[in-house]
């Protein structure tokens, strides 16, 4: 990265630490809940023991100058991997070793998954399924005193916003770089993601079209959707890197509306 470029991406990242600590001061009841969440899909037994409410993936405090960041990628929300104190960064449990295998299976996409990829998330809130931030809202209501309906849509236009600083970023570099947006499905109206979709669109609107049409949405790596969706809609002969800013695109004026 240039000066300039490392500079953007500093100040970035200590606006992502900043919302990652401020909503984890704000919730002191979300463990506890979360954890109700895990014992509950353990079927009457101890779940896993829930460690990092709100995630901040330090995977980021790792990237120096002098890393070349290829691409960004925005899944959806820590999950018990992601969470525990030994790792604390995103994609580490079987999505993440799935991408990792496609990436190295598409050595012509010049990119290493853990070198090259700056990941992120649609909100840092942790729940043992991205489904189950719906659950943990409802079980807000039940409780009352956790405001964590607010805390969530609030989550997700920080995290739209620190994207786009990112992307500002890294695109001060020699090429730019592209924003993988995986999984959709809850990205439309009524779904748990729809905070996140409004703003993205918001602010990339007012980014241009330039990085607008930078923005590709994928389904999810999990359960090898991804890969699944991308061998059904290539075309013969199109090549990989064609395949991908076909369908991302598809996707993106499907949900984004552009």
């Amino acid at each position: 990265m240039t000066r300039s470029a490392w500079n953007k991406f500093v100040k970035a990242r200590d606006h992502y630490r900043r919302e990652t600590e401020e909503l984890d001061r704000a919730l002191p009841k979300l463990k506890k809940l979360q954890q109700k969440l895990a014992d509950t899909r353990a079927n009457g037994k101890t779940g896993y023991k829930v460690e990092t409410p709100v995630v901040y993936n330090c995977a980021i405090d790792d990237v120096t100058m002098k890393d070349d960041i290829r691409l960004i990628l925005v899944a959806d929300n820590p999950g018990r991997r992601e969470q525990a104190t030994e790792n604390r960064r995103y994609l580490v449990g079987p999505s993440g070793k799935i991408a990792e295998r496609f990436f190295r299976n598409n050595p012509e996409l010049g990119i290493d998954f853990r070198k090259n990829v700056l990941v992120l998330n649609k909100t840092p809130i942790h729940t043992p399924r991205t489904i189950e931030l719906r659950e943990l809202c409802n079980m807000e209501n039940k409780t009352g005193g956790c405001k964590i309906t607010e805390a969530l849509e609030e989550s997700q236009r920080a995290m739209a916003s620190i994207l786009l600083e990112f992307h500002l970023a890294l695109s001060s570099t020699v090429h730019e770089v592209p924003v993988w947006i995986i999984g959709y499905s809850e990205m439309k109206r009524g779904g748990i993601f729809e905070i996140y979709t409004e703003t993205i669109n918001n602010l990339y609107t007012h980014a241009g079209k330039q990085k607008y049409n930078q923005l590709f949405l994928f389904r999810h790596f999990s359960m090898n959707q991804f890969t699944i969706d991308l061998n059904q809609q290539a075309k013969p002969g199109e090549k990989m890197t064609e395949s991908l800013r076909r369908i991302g695109t598809v996707y993106r004026q499907r949900i984004l509306g552009l």
